[in-house]
């Protein structure tokens, strides 16, 4: 098969780890940087060129799409799939996973568990929207936040007001989340990949860090998951519509709860804590399920 990875930068572990999978099991990979990609929109015959040439017909893309490029980078995989590529997660599923409140409303409406959460616009609602989530402490989050940047734990109710007032006199967007102390400090990266969990890592925040980052600081170890949070991750993932991805969960009290849904997760962490090789069971995926428009969006926008 040919295939294409759509990736700013070919240097990176989980994009070098992709094209080494799918050469050893005799595919044709080529890596695609997303924003030098751009699109013909014609009658009958969508194509997307790059560097002045018409890029080919791929069989399968993979999208590695930044938090920062979301936009024009779903707008590039629509374009694939207007072309009849498998792509291995489609435009509408990644962009429903970007925004993080949508995501958790689509995880509410199918009884994924999740931590109590509010989300509000005006000031004089802060109080309530305290209480509702049970006070303090709790998480403040930044809707367009990533890597656990704009994340903030509020150890009293008088510092959440005081927070959540800061934030929204700078009219950003936050979700105020109950904070689920148990967990302590530590999250479990599920890998999904199709309909199951492929590997999974228990991640562990540095000293004093209540955020279980890798890239501020955490470590990683090899988990074994239970009955229910490894079902808790297929079906976060099913409801995103996501094949590949990577699902955050909490161990809480009232059983797993589901912080994140990551649509472009990446491979060094998990594969370093599982020594699992996750870039080829990816590309098993692939062969499996490329057929020329086979997606389960088609239509929906």
């Amino acid at each position: 098969m040919r295939v294409a990875i759509l990736s700013r930068n070919p240097n990176l572990y989980s994009t070098r780890r992709l094209k080494e999978a799918g050469e050893a099991r005799g595919h044709q990979v080529d890596i695609i940087d997303t924003l030098h990609c751009y699109m013909d929109i014609t009658r009958s015959r969508p194509a997307v060129r790059y560097h002045g040439e018409e890029l080919p017909k791929y069989d399968a893309v993979i999208p590695r799409i930044g938090a920062s490029i979301t936009f024009y980078g779903t707008a590039v995989v629509r374009q694939f799939e207007m072309m009849g590529a498998f792509c291995v997660n489609e435009s509408v599923a990644i962009s429903r996973s970007r925004d993080k409140l949508r995501s958790l409303q689509l995880l509410s409406r199918k009884d994924v568990g999740l931590p109590r959460t509010g989300f509000a616009n005006r000031p004089d609602n802060i109080k309530d929207l305290i209480k509702n989530v049970g006070g303090a402490p709790l998480v403040i989050k930044l809707l367009e936040g990533t890597q656990g940047i704009g994340v903030v734990l509020a150890e009293t109710n008088k510092a959440a007001e005081s927070i959540i007032e800061a934030f929204m006199g700078l009219k950003a967007n936050i979700l105020v989340q109950e904070f689920i102390k148990e967990a302590g400090g530590a999250d479990i990266r599920c890998f999904v990949v199709g309909d199951k969990v492929v590997a999974a890592m228990k991640r562990q925040g540095a000293e004093g860090e209540f955020r279980s980052n890798l890239h501020r600081g955490g470590s990683a170890k090899l988990i074994r998951l239970t009955k229910e949070e490894r079902a808790t991750a297929v079906k976060a993932a099913k409801v995103m519509g996501l094949n590949v991805c990577g699902v955050d969960i909490l161990q809480s009290a009232n059983g797993p709860v589901v912080m994140e849904v990551n649509s472009s997760p990446g491979l060094e962490g998990i594969e370093s804590a599982t020594n699992k090789d996750v870039a080829d069971l990816i590309f098993q995926f692939i062969e499996a399920k490329a057929k020329p428009f086979n997606t389960r969006t088609r239509g929906k926008g």
